[in-house]
């Protein structure tokens, strides 16, 4: 399977959200513009779901992803990123996706540069697509810590 090199910005056509691919758009669409209400539904809504992310840890259940989203959304650092260099691998009931993130975070006139090592997982849930897990890894230790301390505000 060769990786798709061309990002998914969340600028791309969402159509029916009936593809993976439509519905990996939707996810960087809600992130990328801020939007709590299109994240909550690019999520299933229950206790089983799972994130682990250089933010936040592991959290499971959307009662504990939902403010690692919101401290983003509403945190003193602009964040953006498009996912590339992806694969999906899909089944009837299910698929994931594995790949890279590129972007950035802004905070006042600094800019850092984003690379993550992003996977996802989606489970069709009463017909529809849900999230039910995403894992991220920043490799680089300064790196992360920039990040963590520009999006959560603690800044050394």
């Amino acid at each position: 399977m060769v990786p798709i090199q061309e990002p998914i910005t969340g600028n791309e056509d969402q159509g029916g959200l009936t593809s993976p691919y439509q519905v990996l758009v939707q996810f960087y669409c809600a992130f990328n513009r801020s939007d709590l209400s299109m994240m909550e539904a690019n999520w299933a809504n229950t206790d089983d779901i799972a994130m682990d992310n250089p933010l936040g840890g592991i959290k499971r259940g959307w009662k504990e992803i939902r403010p690692v989203y919101e401290r983003i959304f509403s945190g003193p650092a602009e964040v953006y990123v498009e996912y590339y260099d992806y694969t999906i691998h899909e089944t009837p009931e299910m698929f994931y996706a594995v790949g890279r993130e590129r972007g950035y975070f802004r905070l006042g006139n600094e800019e850092v540069k984003l690379a993550i090592r992003t996977s996802r997982v989606f489970q069709k849930l009463e017909g529809s697509w849900r999230q039910v897990h995403h894992h991220g890894s920043i490799d680089e230790p300064k790196l992360l810590e920039r990040y963590q301390s520009a999006v959560l505000g603690n800044r050394p």
